[in-house]
Protein backbone atom coordinates (compact mmCIF):
# COMPACT_ATOMS: atom_id res chain seq x y z
CA UNK A 1 0.00 0.00 0.00
CA UNK A 2 1.17 3.39 -0.31
CA UNK A 3 -0.05 6.57 0.89
CA UNK A 4 1.57 9.63 -1.56
CA UNK A 5 2.99 12.41 -1.38
CA UNK A 6 5.77 10.04 -0.96
CA UNK A 7 9.21 11.05 0.54
CA UNK A 8 11.56 13.11 0.45
CA UNK A 9 9.37 15.57 1.10
CA UNK A 10 9.14 19.64 -0.28
CA UNK A 11 7.26 22.07 1.79
CA UNK A 12 4.22 21.93 -0.62
CA UNK A 13 4.25 17.57 0.10
CA UNK A 14 5.24 17.89 3.83
CA UNK A 15 2.09 20.93 4.29
CA UNK A 16 -0.39 18.65 1.90
CA UNK A 17 0.87 15.41 4.78
CA UNK A 18 -0.07 17.59 7.03
CA UNK A 19 -3.32 18.64 6.13
CA UNK A 20 -4.38 14.97 5.25
CA UNK A 21 -3.60 13.91 8.79
CA UNK A 22 -5.39 16.82 10.06
CA UNK A 23 -8.51 16.09 7.81
CA UNK A 24 -8.20 12.36 8.81
CA UNK A 25 -7.83 12.97 12.44
CA UNK A 26 -10.80 15.08 11.91
CA UNK A 27 -13.32 12.84 10.90
CA UNK A 28 -12.76 10.65 14.24
CA UNK A 29 -12.63 7.27 13.05
CA UNK A 30 -9.87 5.43 14.05
CA UNK A 31 -9.70 2.73 11.29
CA UNK A 32 -9.42 5.75 8.45
CA UNK A 33 -6.54 7.17 10.80
CA UNK A 34 -4.82 3.89 11.10
CA UNK A 35 -4.43 3.08 7.84
CA UNK A 36 -1.96 6.38 7.13
CA UNK A 37 0.76 4.22 9.10
CA UNK A 38 2.58 1.67 9.01
CA UNK A 39 1.34 -2.31 11.12
CA UNK A 40 3.98 -1.95 13.11
CA UNK A 41 4.13 1.79 13.54
CA UNK A 42 5.61 3.20 16.78
CA UNK A 43 3.69 5.81 18.70
CA UNK A 44 4.32 7.54 21.99
CA UNK A 45 1.60 10.12 22.71
CA UNK A 46 1.53 12.17 25.99
CA UNK A 47 2.75 9.01 28.53
CA UNK A 48 1.87 6.15 25.72
CA UNK A 49 4.07 3.83 24.33
CA UNK A 50 2.46 1.49 22.16
CA UNK A 51 2.97 0.10 18.54
CA UNK A 52 0.80 -1.12 15.60
CA UNK A 53 -2.21 -0.58 13.91
CA UNK A 54 -4.57 -2.61 16.26
CA UNK A 55 -3.03 -0.24 19.28
CA UNK A 56 -3.47 2.94 17.41
CA UNK A 57 -7.40 2.00 16.81
CA UNK A 58 -7.80 1.15 20.41
CA UNK A 59 -6.16 3.92 21.45
CA UNK A 60 -8.17 6.69 19.02
CA UNK A 61 -11.35 4.78 20.18
CA UNK A 62 -10.81 5.89 23.89
CA UNK A 63 -9.29 9.32 23.08
CA UNK A 64 -12.28 9.88 21.31
CA UNK A 65 -15.08 8.95 23.73
CA UNK A 66 -13.18 11.13 26.16
CA UNK A 67 -12.28 13.81 23.97
CA UNK A 68 -16.13 15.16 22.46
CA UNK A 69 -16.47 16.94 19.51
CA UNK A 70 -12.98 16.84 18.87
CA UNK A 71 -11.71 19.69 16.25
CA UNK A 72 -8.27 19.71 15.40
CA UNK A 73 -5.60 22.30 13.32
CA UNK A 74 -2.11 21.21 11.92
CA UNK A 75 0.28 23.19 10.77
CA UNK A 76 4.01 22.51 9.49
CA UNK A 77 6.94 23.22 11.46
CA UNK A 78 9.53 21.53 9.83
CA UNK A 79 10.41 18.50 7.41
CA UNK A 80 13.48 16.76 5.87
CA UNK A 81 13.83 13.91 3.40
CA UNK A 82 11.14 11.64 5.53
CA UNK A 83 10.15 13.62 8.11
CA UNK A 84 7.91 16.17 9.10
CA UNK A 85 7.05 18.37 12.18
CA UNK A 86 3.55 19.73 13.24
CA UNK A 87 2.39 21.90 15.76
CA UNK A 88 -1.59 21.54 16.66
CA UNK A 89 -4.09 22.78 18.57
CA UNK A 90 -7.27 21.13 18.75
CA UNK A 91 -10.48 21.59 21.15
CA UNK A 92 -12.67 19.19 22.86
CA UNK A 93 -15.13 18.87 26.18
CA UNK A 94 -15.11 16.00 28.54
CA UNK A 95 -18.48 14.41 29.71
CA UNK A 96 -19.05 16.76 32.31
CA UNK A 97 -19.36 19.74 29.64
CA UNK A 98 -15.72 21.17 30.50
CA UNK A 99 -14.14 22.54 27.15
CA UNK A 100 -9.99 22.50 26.82
CA UNK A 101 -7.81 23.25 23.87
CA UNK A 102 -4.79 21.15 23.68
CA UNK A 103 -1.49 22.31 22.68
CA UNK A 104 0.95 20.30 20.93
CA UNK A 105 3.80 19.35 18.71
CA UNK A 106 4.55 16.01 16.26
CA UNK A 107 7.25 14.67 15.02
CA UNK A 108 6.51 12.03 11.63
CA UNK A 109 9.05 9.51 10.24
CA UNK A 110 7.90 8.11 6.95
CA UNK A 111 9.03 4.88 5.28
CA UNK A 112 9.20 4.93 1.18
CA UNK A 113 5.30 4.28 1.08
CA UNK A 114 4.46 6.99 2.57
CA UNK A 115 3.40 5.26 5.65
CA UNK A 116 3.93 6.84 9.15
CA UNK A 117 6.08 3.89 11.19
CA UNK A 118 6.94 6.15 13.87
CA UNK A 119 4.69 9.43 15.69
CA UNK A 120 5.85 11.03 19.09
CA UNK A 121 3.57 13.82 20.25
CA UNK A 122 3.88 16.01 23.27
CA UNK A 123 0.84 17.75 24.75
CA UNK A 124 -0.34 20.21 26.96
CA UNK A 125 -3.97 20.81 28.22
CA UNK A 126 -5.88 24.25 28.97
CA UNK A 127 -9.14 24.30 30.72
CA UNK A 128 -11.35 26.86 28.33
CA UNK A 129 -14.68 28.48 28.94
CA UNK A 130 -17.01 27.43 26.18
CA UNK A 131 -17.47 30.97 24.78
CA UNK A 132 -13.20 30.81 24.61
CA UNK A 133 -13.59 28.32 21.84
CA UNK A 134 -11.89 29.14 18.24
CA UNK A 135 -12.84 25.88 16.33
CA UNK A 136 -16.63 25.96 15.38
CA UNK A 137 -16.40 24.02 11.94
CA UNK A 138 -19.59 21.26 11.97
CA UNK A 139 -17.84 18.20 13.26
CA UNK A 140 -16.69 15.58 12.55
CA UNK A 141 -15.16 16.50 9.50
CA UNK A 142 -12.45 18.29 7.69
CA UNK A 143 -11.68 22.22 8.85
CA UNK A 144 -13.15 24.06 5.98
CA UNK A 145 -11.14 25.91 3.58
CA UNK A 146 -12.63 29.61 4.87
CA UNK A 147 -11.22 28.23 8.61
CA UNK A 148 -7.39 29.97 8.87
CA UNK A 149 -4.55 27.25 10.27
CA UNK A 150 -2.73 28.44 13.18
CA UNK A 151 -0.43 30.87 11.13
CA UNK A 152 1.35 33.36 13.59
CA UNK A 153 -1.15 32.46 16.10
CA UNK A 154 0.31 32.59 19.36
CA UNK A 155 -1.62 30.56 21.55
Amino acid sequence: MSRPPLPPFTRETAAQKARMAEDAWNSRDPVRVSLAYTEDSRWRNRSEVFQGREAIVAFLTRKWEKEQDYRLIKDLWAFDENRIAVRFQYEWHDAGGQWYRSYGNEQWEFDEHGLMRRREASINDIAIAEQDRRFHWPAPGPRPADVPGLGTDPF
